[in-house]
């Protein structure tokens, strides 16, 4: 169970009445959508394709703007990306010509940190996640569940309060999907984040 604290049993992410619209024809994304998050809690998301779900969390993480309603991580609006928030790709995202550890070092040299001061972090959810060894290999040389690893190390290492999850399991093999959700859950349970999760999968 994730630790008690300040910000346990607070709503960590609110979505408030959020209606989203696309094209001239202002084909409806999302129609006054209500939603809240407790924080170091999972909450899943599920919902056929193309029923607004990437866009809700493309809202959430600040990349997009909602016609109406408002979004609040930590209880401050979402008007633009912001470092307590980051998401996690259905297909990877990650950087072809860097490396497993480059790729993980990517968003904290972002964010400014020198290499000497993001190296233990890097290496730390390198071994959070079980790729030991594999610091030096590039994108290509890695199965489709040990680049979707890289992306949740990514994600984790610039220490966000909260973890969006896009359907992040929904290129992998039935076999590798079941692997990828224990090895989610056993990083939550050691270093547990708010999450939403997006998926058109009961399954997932």
């Amino acid at each position: 169970m994730p630790p008690a604290g300040p910000a346990a049993g607070r709503s960590m992410v609110a979505i408030k009445q959020v209606s989203k619209s696309f094209g001239a024809s202002r084909t409806e994304a999302l129609q006054a959508c209500t939603l809240d998050v407790p924080a170091h809690e999972i909450l899943c998301v599920i919902g056929p394709s193309g029923c607004g779900k990437t866009t809700l969390l493309r809202i959430v993480d600040g990349l997009i703007r909602a016609d109406r309603g408002q979004v609040f991580v930590n209880e401050t609006e979402v008007t633009a990306p912001r470092p307590d928030v980051a998401m996690v790709f259905q297909h990877f995202g990650l950087l072809p010509w860097k490396t497993v550890y480059d790729n993980v070092a990517y968003g904290l040299r972002v964010q400014g940190r020198a290499d000497a001061d993001l190296a233990d972090a890097v290496s730390r959810y390198i071994d959070l996640i079980g790729l030991r060894g594999f610091e030096k290999n590039y994108p290509y040389q890695l199965s489709g569940g040990m680049q979707q690893r890289v992306g949740l190390a990514r994600a984790l290492a610039v220490n966000p309060e909260v973890l969006l999850m896009d359907e992040p399991f929904g290129s992998l093999d039935a076999q590798t999907r079941e692997l990828m959700q224990e090895e989610l859950l056993r990083v939550w349970r050691s270093q547990p984040k708010t999450m939403l999760f997006v998926t058109h999968s009961i399954d997932e």
